[in-house]
């Protein structure tokens, strides 16, 4: 997707490192057991509401992705960003950005279906409540059940905005296009498009992208609050 200048090239920290092996061990455990377990059923965030909702799947869900290319720029991400972000934080309060602008992007996603599935979920009930087919019930869990999101694309996303805010005149590059870009405008941009596919809601798209805002706004309220700390 993007790289930064040579002179942030150095090894790679602890936790991004740790990270980087973990979501790479849940994709070949998800590939290699497909055919027996689908993890992502199991330990992919669900819709609050369905009855294969867990609570650790506001965690789990970001250590699965759903094909090779989407683990790949997610890493490539994380290890671009993650691991000068994890230089000037340090470990601890790395962990604790990445894990929280995760959550915090499960969140969001929750809310977005709450949003998007509540007016079905009502008349569904008011269905049941009249005495419809039993079955009724066992299709409304079905239904429910399936509102799955995978990957670490959330907590990419508040890597992003950190180092945007942390490094504003940093220049990146798009792949393919040597015109180097402020990470300021970097940002600012990619959370423009994510609004407007979010909003658009467009058929062809299968993207969490309020999930990838939700990122990227708690990541916001996270550096605002240090800064005011500090």
């Amino acid at each position: 997707m993007f790289r930064s200048d040579s002179s942030f090239l150095g090894n790679i920290p602890p936790v991004v490192k740790n990270l980087l092996i973990v979501n790479i061990l849940f994709w070949f455990a998800s590939f290699t057991l497909a055919s027996r377990l689908n993890l992502d059923y199991y330990l992919g965030l669900h819709y609050w509401g369905a009855s294969m909702f867990n609570p650790a799947q506001m965690i789990t869900y970001m250590f699965l992705h759903a094909n090779f290319w989407h683990l790949f720029f997610n890493m490539f991400g994380l290890y671009m960003f993650g691991r000068i972000l994890e230089q000037v934080l340090g470990p601890k309060r790395f962990l604790f950005y990445y894990f929280t602008t995760g959550l915090g992007a499960a969140i969001v996603q929750q809310l977005m279906w709450t949003i998007e599935i509540h007016p079905i979920i009502e008349s569904v009930n008011a269905q049941l409540a009249n005495g419809a087919a039993a079955n009724l019930l066992a299709q409304k869990d079905m239904f429910l059940n399936q509102f799955i999101t995978i990957g670490a694309s959330g907590a990419v996303f508040g890597l992003l905005l950190a180092f945007g805010m942390m490094f504003p005149d940093q220049p990146l590059f798009l792949m393919f296009i040597p015109i180097p870009i402020k990470a300021k405008y970097f940002v600012i941009g990619y959370a423009a498009i994510e609004l407007i596919f979010g909003v658009g809601n467009f058929s062809f798209d299968n993207v969490a992208h309020f999930a990838h805002l939700g990122g990227m706004l708690f990541g916001f309220f996270v550096l605002l609050y240090w800064r005011k700390k500090r």
